[in-house]
């Protein structure tokens, strides 16, 4: 699972492909983000602008103050039946997360550490999410998203994370020629056709303990 990421810096989003469409910078800060924080993310409903969503997604009938620390992931093998992601999914609300690096906690020492993952070369990449907006509602939780995870049991990177004995998940990073498929795919095959696990050798990862303030 990830709690916490940092998001593609301004600058960097003017620099990455987004499909057929031009899309202007976030007019709003943000930062490293954690379930609760506001953070960019292209919806395909608008994709042509970086809407300001609340990591943790917030269906109409959800406590937008409490609901978002259990909804910031989605597991793809049950995002269909889940009353909180099922909406986002039947609707095909689909959208990209920008994204420069996330944390994932390795238990290599006997506790956890926390480890940053980012490609290789530096550069940003999008993950692949499901998004809600609650209408009548200008806070934060007016728009909110959720990341989508796999299984990685398998993976050479991502099987180094989470508690020994627990299940090991990942994000879906999206190659950017499947930004597009994804935003605009119409079936549930469609969708489910990109998810799939990243590259591992795209990618490193190196210990980053979180600094308590």
């Amino acid at each position: 699972m990830c709690a916490d990421y940092n998001p593609a810096r301004s600058s960097s989003l003017e620099r990455m492909s987004w499909g057929r469409h031009t899309v202007q910078p976030p007019d709003f800060a943000y930062g490293e983000t954690f379930p609760g924080g506001v953070a960019p993310f292209l919806a395909n409903i608008l994709p042509t602008e970086w809407l300001p969503g609340m990591f943790g997604l917030v269906p109409y009938w959800g406590d937008p103050t409490k609901l978002f620390r259990m909804t910031y992931n989605a597991r793809t093998e049950t995002v269909a039946e889940k009353p909180s992601y099922r909406n986002a999914w039947r609707k095909r609300q689909f959208g990209l997360i920008p994204v420069e690096s996330f944390f994932e906690p390795n238990y290599a020492t006997g506790k956890a550490v926390r480890w940053r993952i980012q490609r290789a070369d530096g550069a940003p990449f999008a993950l692949a999410g499901i998004w809600e907006r609650r209408l009548g509602d200008q806070g934060p939780a007016h728009w909110s998203f959720a990341m989508l995870t796999i299984n990685a049991d398998d993976h050479a990177l991502m099987k180094h994370f989470h508690k020994p004995g627990d299940e090991k998940r990942s994000v879906v990073v999206l190659d950017p020629e499947d930004h597009e498929a994804w935003l605009h795919a119409h079936t549930e095959a469609e969708a489910r056709s990109l998810l799939q696990l990243f590259d591992a050798d795209a990618m490193v990862a190196v210990p980053d303990p979180l600094t308590r303030k």
